[in-house]
């Protein structure tokens, strides 16, 4: 009798500890995604059949594999020959190649340019759907649109639509939320580098990890990443014509500058302040999606080894880093009916740091 009545007392117990744990869930947390794996299955298309393989039939409304977009960079680089221009600047540490398209007319005279890099972290997967978004808008409305006449009459694209090629494919694979490269560390049996960083720039100090196991792992010297030390290569070649340096991320709605490794003003802050003013408002009058801007050290934390703060210290005076939508309800799992207006005002703040830059800055 006594063991049933402590097995009753035990099952009161358990039930009055599932009655608060119910109230406090109720009152402090909100399920933002009741069905998490049905999200990341609508992003990978299982559930639809769609036309991929040409310019013509790429849907820029949805996601695309590593494989679908590398395919569509030969397709935009065969049909816009005129405008479009596809080489690789190396391999990965999984050897696939790391493509990039030239937009721009081609001249014999120096012109300036813009770095544009999407994908440095594999599981943002915004970040290359506004790549492929930005090179469509361009050439499609090069004809019609006196703005980017002059933009590609006078300037250069380069566009990398994934910078970490290896990550970005095993997100699609077999971890959607893998943030890192692929490289292996055989001592400690994790894989991996941030490749946001692994610049050379305050290297491995406050904001970054020396563990591997981390996701803000430095790795083991700074540009191990082939992916990194090949951007970083093609960049210092042309640090003199290269004027603006956008890399873009997910997830915040923040448009951050240099400095991230420190709380300190850059020497040009004035005229990068007023770009990044008037990109935010920009991309404000799209949809009335409010962005914050500032330094990356004060507006989002302090990081140490980013591509934004070497792009700085090497001679690129306009340096941003975008972090889309949104401000954490989806996440990385952003759906896909929200590329287009996500695109859509994203392309409004890139053309006006452009046309920043073509401005004498006073």
């Amino acid at each position: 009798m006594k063991r049933e009545e402590a097995e009753d007392e035990k099952r009161k117990k358990k039930k009055s500890i599932q009655t608060i744990f119910q109230h406090l869930q109720h009152q402090y947390f909100k399920i933002l995604i009741p069905d998490l794996q049905q999200e990341i299955e609508k992003q990978h298309g299982f559930k639809r059949g769609r036309s991929r393989r040409s310019e013509k039939g790429h849907d820029y409304e949805v996601y695309h594999s590593l494989e679908e977009i590398q395919n569509w960079m030969y397709d935009m680089n065969k049909t816009y020959s005129d405008l479009v221009h596809m080489f690789s600047i190396g391999k990965s540490y999984e050897k696939r190649p790391l493509f990039i398209l030239r937009l721009g007319k081609t001249s014999q005279t120096y012109k300036r340019a813009v770095w544009i890099d999407c994908g440095i972290h594999a599981r943002e997967w915004i970040g290359p759907a506004f790549c492929q978004w930005f090179v469509k808008e361009v050439v499609q409305t090069y004809n019609n649109d006196p703005v980017m006449q002059m933009f590609l009459n006078r300037l250069y694209f380069y566009i990398m639509p994934v910078l970490n090629v290896d990550g970005y494919h095993f997100s699609w694979t077999n971890d959607r939320f893998w943030r890192k490269t692929r490289s292996k560390s055989y001592r400690f049996g994790c894989n991996g580098v941030d490749a946001n960083r692994n610049w050379n720039v305050q290297w491995c100090d406050e904001g970054a990890s020396s563990d591997p196991c981390d996701d803000i792992y430095c790795g083991p010297f700074p540009e191990s990443e082939p992916e990194v030390k090949a951007v970083a290569k093609f960049l210092r070649k042309r640090k003199h014509q290269i004027k603006a340096y956008l890399s873009f991320h997910a997830y915040a709605q923040m448009l951050l500058y240099p400095y991230s490794y420190k709380y300190e003003e850059i020497p040009n802050f004035s005229c990068v302040e007023s770009a990044a003013h008037k990109a935010v408002n920009a991309l404000y009058s799209v949809h009335g999606i409010r962005y914050r801007y500032g330094p990356a050290s004060t507006t989002m934390y302090v990081s140490s080894g980013s591509s934004i703060d070497w792009a700085y210290k090497n001679g690129i005076p306009y340096a941003f880093a975008f972090e889309l939508r949104d401000t954490g309800h989806y996440g990385f799992l952003l759906p896909d009916s929200l590329i287009k207006p996500t695109c859509t005002e994203t392309m409004l703040a890139v053309k006006n740091i452009t046309l920043h830059l073509l401005k004498k800055c006073r």
